[in-house]
């Protein structure tokens, strides 16, 4: 049950369009909380509350760096996710595929026999 924790908690942190941001900003490399809050019309203390819900959800990480708390993305965050989302898509193209065949049986002209 705690699997389905980690990914209830990354697609609720994923479904705010702030979040999604900040982990973009992230790709490009470590970053502490000033950092990102530059781009944003948003206060210092609303970034570290998203922060927080990142962090949580196990999508960065945070280190010690005497004053500062620079954030990272999280090695291999995102598995979990997509293994998640993998098993979706190889459901869907069955389903897919079970359709296609079954529009071609249904749709073949039939015979007529004399």
């Amino acid at each position: 049950m705690q699997q389905n924790g980690h990914l209830d908690a990354a697609f609720a942190a994923l479904a705010d369009p702030t979040r999604r941001a900040i982990l973009a900003q992230l790709v490009q490399g470590e970053a502490t909380v000033n950092e990102l809050v530059a781009p944003f019309d948003i206060s210092q203390p609303a970034v570290s509350r998203h922060l927080r819900i990142l962090e949580e959800a196990g999508l960065i990480l945070r280190r010690v760096d005497g004053t500062r708390r620079p954030c990272r993305l999280s090695p291999g965050a995102l598995r979990e996710l997509d293994d998640y989302l993998a098993l979706l898509r190889t459901a869907m193209e069955s389903n897919d595929e079970r359709l296609d065949q079954l529009l071609t049986r249904t749709t073949r002209p039939k015979r007529k026999d004399h």
